[in-house]
């Protein structure tokens, strides 16, 4: 991808917040009170009452970027008051960093192993390090430490030697938790809608097409209840909510075509699906849109438009 920018970093940080659009967007504000970085998308969520806020920097600003923006979230969020769907244990939850441009994800590792060290020191806020930017084994798979939840691991941190944070005491902040920083490669969120409102055979389908369960490789995923949506005249949507780690081992069409067939042993057919945040546009090819029943979907919705837009906006602009 050729831009002005020498370098491009991007940043894909889910905050516990998808209800109030004021905080997610003052969040996103101070993202871009870092020169050179650039807002593509944000994505609320209230169900699962998170929010994706997808930005672009350079190797030198992306990490003040992504501290700002940490800052911020501290300052707005409470987890003692969060509830939601979605698994967690911070107000500023997770925090990737992905190469794109002149890039290496050694080097995003470092970026992330920066970030960790000023979030600690300006906000008193632990980090866990995961994904590339991991410094013990166990926690590379992000999920090792955010599947207790913040509840849970506000006590165990106190008591368990192996739940310590990288960064930080042995302590969570009293409002904001913990934040894991990472490094990866492009991950795709991907969810597919139900024509059920049935938790347990979302939950059931997620088993079997997630690789811990002997399914897909490089997917991750779990069933649960979209209580905002309706589906056949009933409250509650069930939803199959993935991340596929490694598209091009595992595509969003294989990955949906499994989902289908897995609900359909339950005699339960897809309503849609679903991608959060921007996907690459290598991710597309040879993937048929109409099959995934995709909704809200649009060249918008893919990274490199979404950038080389924004550039040419701030190019006419002077900025």
């Amino acid at each position: 991808m050729q831009t002005t920018m020498q370098t491009i970093v991007e940043c894909v940080a889910n905050f516990s917040e998808g209800r109030n659009r004021e905080t997610v967007e003052q969040i996103a504000e101070a993202v871009e009170t870092v020169s050179d970085a650039l807002v593509l998308d944000i994505h609320m969520d209230p169900d699962h009452n998170r929010s994706v806020i997808t930005f672009v920097g350079s190797r030198e600003t992306a990490g003040e970027a992504a501290v700002r923006a940490v800052g911020q979230a501290a300052e707005r969020i409470d987890m003692n008051r969060h509830r939601g769907e979605h698994p967690r244990i911070g107000a500023a939850d997770v925090v990737p960093f992905v190469p794109v441009q002149g890039v290496t994800l050694a080097e995003c590792a470092e970026i992330a192993h920066k970030t960790g060290e000023e979030i600690w020191r300006r906000f008193q806020i632990p980090v866990y390090f995961y994904g590339a930017a991991a410094l013990r084994p166990e926690r590379v798979r992000l999920e090792n430490v955010r599947l207790v939840g913040y509840e849970r691991l506000k006590e165990l941190v106190l008591e368990d030697p192996s739940r310590k944070p990288d960064i930080g005491e042995a302590r969570l902040h009293p409002t904001a938790g913990a934040t894991m920083v990472g490094a990866r490669q492009f991950l795709i969120a991907f969810n597919v809608n139900l024509e059920s409102g049935d938790r347990a055979a979302a939950e059931q389908i997620a088993r079997a097409v997630r690789a811990s369960g002997g399914g897909l490789p490089g997917v991750k995923a779990m069933g649960v209840l979209l209580e905002s949506r309706s589906v056949g005249g009933r409250s509650g949507q069930a939803q199959v909510s993935m991340n596929l780690t490694d598209f091009e081992q595992t595509s969003l069409t294989q990955a949906y075509r499994a989902v289908k067939q897995e609900a359909s042993r339950l005699g339960i057919t897809t309503h849609s699906s679903e991608i959060v945040g921007l996907v690459p546009q290598k991710a597309l090819a040879r993937v048929r849109l109409e099959e995934l029943k995709l909704a809200r979907f649009g060249p918008q919705r893919i990274l490199e438009n979404r950038l080389a837009a924004i550039l040419a906006r701030r190019a006419e602009q002077g900025i």
